[in-house]
């Protein structure tokens, strides 16, 4: 995961790991860029990236050594993606039920994520019960209702066409009248020009009052997630994200985007096609492979 990031950082390393070679800081300023923006990191983060290296490593003569640079670059990294960490314990809200309202685009995986952290969350040894709030889609009720199955959770469902905060409405009902710890409501993956689809999404949010709204995006189309998540963001209010498909090619500077540019934390990650491939982020799992010691 995160190889070819990995590729593109450690190529500026040259020597071995124990190596002396002082760099010029005059060279290291295009290759760090050049570097993240291969990796999906934006110009505008790989610029601060830069500056802060620039604090970094003062140095007199104006040289640093490898050892300095990939110090330095880890710091730099791994202060964007802390000063947004979530500060959410997602197995231990203080509140039940805990309502998550899941938001994205038709082909992010967001159905699918949300019976994977519903899987998640159950093996915690957590009562969860996800709503069916695509109703737009029979194909996504039909698809939920599968993986619910298969997973052993119960599904909250109304007939396609039906009012998805009506759905929303009676998941939440159920879990409280139950006991039961979270309550998961899928939602019509909107589409900027449908405003029925704005309107229901607003809607859902007003009736089911989540607890935290989650964003699903695709990491496969790299810093347009950004993009699209600025999208959302013109039209409802999210929380966090979750950023799917990372078992595929994708180079994972995304996250370091997301992170500086929308001021939003990434809450899980979706690293393959099975119920169980999924897991909360950690910022120093990530470093350790972006750019191990």
């Amino acid at each position: 995961m995160f190889e070819n990031f990995r590729k593109k950082l450690s190529g500026l390393f040259k020597g071995s790991a124990g190596s002396d070679e002082v760099l010029r800081k005059g060279d290291i300023e295009n290759s760090v860029r050049d570097a993240l923006l291969e990796s999906d990191v934006s110009l505008e983060t790989s610029e601060r990236i830069i500056a802060d290296l620039d604090n970094f490593l003062e140095r007199p003569g104006k040289k640093v050594s490898q050892a300095d640079l990939r110090d330095a670059l880890r710091k730099s990294i791994k202060k964007i993606l802390d000063e947004n960490s979530t500060g959410i314990d997602i197995l231990n809200p203080g509140k039940k039920p805990f309502v998550i309202l899941f938001l994205g685009i038709n082909g992010t995986g967001k159905t699918t994520t949300v019976a994977k952290i519903a899987n998640y969350l159950k093996r915690n040894g957590k009562r969860v019960v996800v709503a069916a709030g695509d109703t737009f889609r029979a194909g996504a009720i039909e698809q939920l209702s599968l993986l619910c199955q298969d997973i052993g959770v119960n599904l909250i469902k109304h007939e396609a066409g039906s009012d998805p905060a009506s759905v929303a409405f009676d998941a939440i009902d159920h879990a409280r009248a139950r006991n039961l710890d979270y309550v998961l409501i899928d939602s019509a993956g909107r589409m900027q020009t449908n405003k029925n689809l704005l309107e229901e999404m607003k809607k859902m949010k007003r009736v089911a009052k989540p607890d935290l709204t989650v964003l699903v995006l695709d990491a496969m189309i790299g810093q347009d997630a950004v993009y699209q998540a600025e999208t959302f963001m013109k039209e409802t209010s999210f929380d966090c994200i979750v950023l799917t498909k990372l078992d595929t090619d994708a180079r994972g500077g995304a996250i370091i985007t997301i992170a500086d540019q929308l001021r939003k934390p990434v809450l899980f990650l979706g690293v393959g096609q099975g119920m169980d491939d999924i897991m909360e982020f950690s910022t120093e799992w990530y470093m350790d492979r972006v750019l191990p010691r």
